[in-house]
């Protein structure tokens, strides 16, 4: 999927979007851990979640939030990283997006440390509590296979074996699990939701203080399953931004 994945039987998976344009500096022949990420000078404005580095600018309005694109853009062409640029009134998310199964981009400091001295230099807020992915986790039958509807009805791409990916990265990543032991005809589905690593155990309260329940906290830290009062799953992860 386009956000990493933990899978339940506690392996690490990263995955992202195939078949993108890279550079040399994106290609495989460098590629970094979350760990190495965060010991890069410069990045402390930023965090690792299921679909790869990013960071929250708080911005006054919409033409402040719209000043730190250009120096975005710079930095993207000096670092040959290819990023994800959401502008709104209340700020701007920046996200470098996980293209291979490989990790960050050696190249991700560096850029990523080019754009927080801008948006410090336009008087803009970091906010890292705010970054956040969400991504879908079908589980289905054992002898079923249910991505090539939701392909059709999202307008996904296929991302390798297992998951489907929105084309513009815009939309939550699925990811499509087999089950055993359960009757045909009987999906099961939760949300996987990644958070900051400091800020993980914060929502994870919120979520049993708003009526919710702890199924599950073998793996925490890097991750919780909790279900809603009528057993929606969710779960809280904060593996990715701690991975070595």
């Amino acid at each position: 999927m386009g956000f990493g994945t933990l899978a339940h039987d506690g392996a690490i998976r990263l995955v992202a979007p195939e078949g993108r344009p890279m550079d040399a500096s994106t290609n495989g022949s460098d590629w970094i851990s979350a760990a190495e990420f965060h010991r890069a000078p410069g990045v402390a404005d930023w965090r690792v979640i299921g679909t790869g580095p990013q960071a929250v600018f708080v911005a006054d309005s919409l033409a402040d939030a719209a000043e730190l694109v250009a120096p975005i853009v710079s930095a993207a062409v000096r670092s040959g990283i290819l990023p994800d640029i959401d502008v709104r009134a209340e700020g701007v998310v920046v996200r470098i997006p996980q293209r291979t199964f490989d990790g960050i981009p050696g190249a991700a400091p560096r850029f990523a440390a080019a754009v927080s001295e801008a948006a410090a230099q336009l008087g803009l807020t970091p906010d890292p509590a705010r970054a956040q992915s969400v991504g879908i986790y079908v589980a289905q039958h054992s002898e079923a296979d249910v991505r090539p509807f939701f392909l059709a009805a999202l307008g996904y791409d296929p991302l390798g074996e297992t998951d489907a990916v929105d084309p513009l990265r815009c939309g939550p990543a699925l990811a499509f699990n087999p089950i055993t032991g359960d009757a045909a005809g009987r999906g099961r589905t939760h949300f996987d939701v990644y958070v900051p690593a400091d800020e993980a155990q914060a929502r994870v309260d919120a979520a049993l203080a708003a009526g919710g329940r702890l199924v599950s906290d073998a793996y925490a830290p890097a991750f919780w399953s909790l279900a809603s009062p009528d057993n929606h799953g969710v779960d809280i992860a904060s593996w990715t931004d701690t991975a070595e």
